[in-house]
């Protein structure tokens, strides 16, 4: 078994989706499906009743920041008991393509931090050129979580870390201009790291210009396994048991 902690297969994203879920189900990975939004959030509801594999971590993305009604976060307030979901995610905030709604990117962040404080659940953040404030806002909560596909420093990836984050590792670890993370891996100690493919996004290296599947979890597994010089059996045993730890699954 090894745990996808971080993927959006479902219909909005993948036209297939099912046919990859199923695919995925027979070399036993385990699927940690990422709402972004009201739509996204109903499918992968749907899909964690359906599989057994299937996990469903339900939020609003910064996308939305300038979109989601007061209506809206009851919805998702109201989704977030169901049995099946591990996590609030995906969240976060990004100042990549924009700043100018910064405000409203951090207030929805906000509202999702809060909803895993009322609900108990961990938080599945994205944060890109953005990653002071996404500390300085994580730092004010009692809430843990992942840094999904963690493109900061080494050393900050260390602060993350002693508030009880985890740092996700996916396709762009395999990347041969990607030094970076490849630090980041051999920084911190394997106890905190996730292993996540982002599908259909972040192919790694093997996979450059295809639609991203679970079933390249194996590539990324591989690629840590040689910076550490470590068994690949023993990389998918620990990223899997710290999966089955933060996410309770």
């Amino acid at each position: 078994m090894i745990i996808d902690t971080h993927c959006h297969v479902y219909n909005s994203e993948m036209e297939n989706a099912e046919e990859i879920i199923n695919e995925a189900t027979k070399k036993d990975i385990h699927l940690i499906l990422n709402g972004t939004d009201p739509l996204s959030n109903k499918e992968v509801l749907e899909l964690s009743c359906k599989y057994k594999n299937v996990h469903a971590a339900l939020g609003y993305f910064y996308t939305t920041a300038d979109e989601i009604t007061d209506e809206d976060i009851c919805l998702l307030d109201s989704q977030l008991e169901n049995d099946n979901v591990v996590a609030v995610g995906e969240i976060g905030i990004d100042y990549y393509y924009t700043k100018d709604n910064k405000d409203k990117q951090k207030e929805l962040f906000e509202k999702m931090l809060s909803l895993a404080e009322k609900h108990h659940l961990p938080v599945i953040v994205h944060s890109r050129k953005a990653m002071q404030d996404t500390y300085d806002i994580l730092k004010k909560h009692d809430v843990i979580g992942s840094l999904h596909c963690y493109q900061g420093s080494a050393e900050m990836a260390r602060e993350f870390i002693k508030l009880g984050y985890y740092i996700g590792i996916g396709g762009p670890v395999t990347h041969k201009n990607n030094k970076k993370i490849r630090k980041v891996v051999n920084t911190i100690d394997i106890d905190h790291m996730l292993v996540e493919t982002d599908s259909p996004y972040l192919a790694p290296q093997e996979k450059r210009g295809e639609k991203n599947t679970p079933i390249n979890i194996t590539y990324i597994v591989k690629e840590i396994s040689g910076e550490l010089n470590m068994n690949e059996d023993e990389v998918v045993e620990i990223t899997t048991e710290n999966a089955k730890r933060l996410f309770n699954i």
